[in-house]
C-alpha cells in the first residue's frame, strides 16, 4: 500500500513540473545545434531555434533564387550595360566588332563582329527590318528563351504581352511575334568578311516602332568607342538590385511563382521598390557569394551532373550547352541546366546544339588540363587538333577570364586561334595551339597569351560540325601543360 502511494505521488510531482523543467532535446545538425523542448519529435523549437531557422530558411532560398535567376539577371545586366554604359537608346543597335569591343561580353566569339539590340516594347509594337544579303538574326526574351529566328529577309514586329497584333499587319506582309516579356533582345550576325559589305547591312537593318511604318526612323546604330562594359552578372547587393528591377518590369511566368514567394521575405516583391532591412542584406550579400560559388561548381564541373554535358568518357573536354532551348525536360524545367549555360554565354537556341542535331554549332569547353588541374594564367599549355577538323564553314578557340567569362586579357589583344587564320600546320594537316604567358619562339601566330595570376578556360566553337564530330569518331584531345 505504502508503494503504491509512492508512486502516485512520483506521477503527480513529474506531471506537475513547469515545462521548463522537463527534459529538452538538442540535436546536431549540418547548420548547428537545434534545441526543442521535449525529444524532436514532439517537443517545440526553442525560440533561439525558430530563429535560426527562419535565418537558414532565408539563406537557402538567397542561394537557389541566384541560380534560378540567372538568365534574367544576366539579360537584365546586359541591358543596363547598353542603355546607361554604351547610352543606347530603346531599339538603336550595338555593333562590336574587334577586341576592345568584345571585352564584357560573356563568352562571344572573337572571330566575327556582333550587332546587337534590346528593344523594350513599351505599350507599342515594334518593328525589325531585315534586309536582304548575307544577314541572320534571333530574337529573345529576357529569359534568353529564342522568340523566332530572323533568317529570312522582312519585317518582323513584336508585340508585347497583353499587347494586341496591329490589325492588318500580316495582310500588309509584316510576320508578327507575340512576345512573353516587355523587352527583347535581338542578335545580329553580319555573314560577310569584307568590313564595307559588312557596314552596308548594318546600316539597312532597320528598327522602329510600328506606328511609325508610313515614315520610318531607324534607331541606327552605335559603337562603345573605347567604353568599358560588362555583362558579366554584378556581384554583391547590386545583383539583387537588378533583379528586383527586372522583376518590376517584367510579367511573372507561372512556373516561377514558387520563387517569387521565396524572395518576399528577403525583401524583394514585385511592385514593391527594394529596400532591404539590415538583416536581409546581412542575408543577401553573403547568398550572392555562395550562389556565384554553387554557380560556379554547376558550370565548370557539368560531368558527370549534368547528362547533356557528356562528351567521351575520359575526357577533359564538355559539351557546354547543357540546357534544352525552351529550358524545359520532360517532366521538369532545366534548372541546373540553364544556371550553367547562362552563368557564361548567352541566348540559346537550336542552332547551338549541333551534337544533336548535326547542324549549327557544336561548343566544347575545357576548365582542366589533362592531368586534372585547373587551367592557370602562369603555366604554359598545348592543344594538339588533330588533321580533318570536322567544321565545314571553320573552328575557332577561344580563351576566356573565369572572373567575367569575358575573352582573355592581354597586351597583345589576342583571345583566340581559328581555321581561318594564317596558322602553322603539321605535315598531316594538324595544328598545334599554344596558350601561356611565354611566346613560343618560331610559333607565335598558333599562340593565345595568358598572364599571370588569374584563371582561364577554352570553348572550342565547330561552326557545321561533320559527321565525324557529332558521332565521336573525331576527338578532340586534352589540353597539356607544355613539356
Amino acid at each position: 500500500m505504502k508503494t503504491t502511494i509512492i508512486k502516485v505521488f512520483i506521477c503527480l510531482v513529474v506531471f506537475s513540473l513547469p515545462l521548463s523543467a522537463q527534459a529538452q532535446e538538442t540535436v546536431d545538425t549540418r547548420i548547428g545545434k537545434l534545441s526543442f523542448t521535449h525529444d524532436f519529435t514532439s517537443g517545440y523549437p526553442t525560440d533561439e531555434t525558430i530563429a535560426k531557422l527562419f535565418d537558414e530558411i532565408d539563406f537557402q532560398r538567397a542561394c537557389q533564387a541566384y541560380i534560378w535567376s540567372i538568365p534574367l539577371v544576366s539579360m537584365a545586366q546586359w541591358q543596363y550595360a547598353y542603355n546607361v554604359t554604351l547610352g543606347a537608346e530603346n531599339g538603336q543597335i550595338t555593333f562590336l566588332n574587334g577586341y576592345d569591343d568584345l571585352l564584357g561580353g560573356l563568352t562571344f566569339n572573337a572571330t566575327t563582329p556582333y550587332a546587337l539590340v534590346f528593344i523594350d516594347l513599351g505599350d507599342e509594337p515594334w518593328v525589325v527590318h531585315m534586309p536582304e544579303g548575307e544577314v541572320r538574326g534571333a530574337a529573345h526574351d529576357m529569359w534568353e528563351m529564342e522568340i523566332t529566328s530572323m533568317t529570312k529577309p522582312g519585317k518582323y514586329v513584336f508585340v508585347g504581352p497583353g499587347q494586341k497584333a496591329p490589325a492588318g499587319a500580316e495582310k500588309a506582309g509584316y510576320t508578327v511575334h507575340q512576345a512573353p516579356t516587355n523587352s527583347i533582345f535581338l542578335g545580329i550576325r553580319l555573314i560577310p568578311t569584307d568590313p564595307d559589305e559588312r557596314k552596308a547591312l548594318l546600316e539597312n537593318v532597320e528598327i522602329y516602332p510600328y506606328a511609325e511604318r508610313k515614315a520610318p526612323k531607324p534607331r541606327g546604330y552605335i559603337t562603345p568607342k573605347g567604353r568599358r562594359w560588362s555583362a558579366a552578372h554584378p556581384r554583391g547587393m547590386e545583383f539583387w538590385q537588378r533583379l528586383s528591377d527586372i522583376i518590376n518590369k517584367e510579367p511573372v511566368a507561372e512556373r516561377d511563382r514558387f520563387f517569387m514567394a521565396m524572395l518576399a521575405p528577403l525583401g524583394i516583391e514585385k511592385g514593391k521598390p527594394f529596400k532591404p532591412t539590415k538583416e536581409q542584406e546581412r542575408i543577401l550579400t553573403e547568398a550572392v557569394l555562395v550562389g556565384e560559388a554553387m554557380a560556379k561548381a554547376i558550370d565548370f564541373k557539368k560531368s558527370p551532373r549534368l547528362k547533356d554535358a557528356h562528351y567521351v568518357d575520359g575526357s577533359g573536354w564538355d559539351i557546354d550547352t547543357t540546357s534544352p532551348p525552351n529550358q524545359r525536360r520532360e517532366h521538369y524545367d532545366a534548372l541546373d541546366g540553364r544556371a550553367s549555360w547562362f552563368y557564361e554565354a548567352v541566348t540559346n537556341n537550336k542552332a547551338m546544339h549541333g551534337m544533336e542535331t548535326g547542324e549549327g554549332q557544336v561548343y566544347l569547353t575545357a576548365y582542366k588540363d589533362k592531368g586534372g588541374d585547373w587551367l592557370d594564367g602562369a603555366e604554359n599549355y598545348t592543344l594538339h587538333i588533330p588533321p580533318d577538323a570536322p567544321a565545314k564553314l571553320f573552328w575557332s578557340l577561344t580563351l576566356y577570364e573565369v572572373d567575367g567569362r569575358d575573352i582573355i586579357h592581354n597586351k597583345q589583344k589576342r583571345a583566340d586561334r581559328s581555321s581561318r587564320y594564317d596558322l602553322l600546320k603539321n605535315a598531316d594537316g594538324s595544328v598545334d595551339l599554344y596558350f601561356g604567358p611565354d611566346e613560343p619562339k618560331g610559333k607565335e601566330q598558333n599562340w593565345i597569351p595568358t598572364e599571370p595570376g588569374r584563371a582561364f578556360f577554352a570553348m572550342m566553337r565547330f561552326y557545321s560540325p561533320g559527321k565525324t564530330l557529332v558521332d565521336r569518331t573525331w576527338i578532340l584531345p586534352d589540353i597539356e601543360k607544355a613539356k
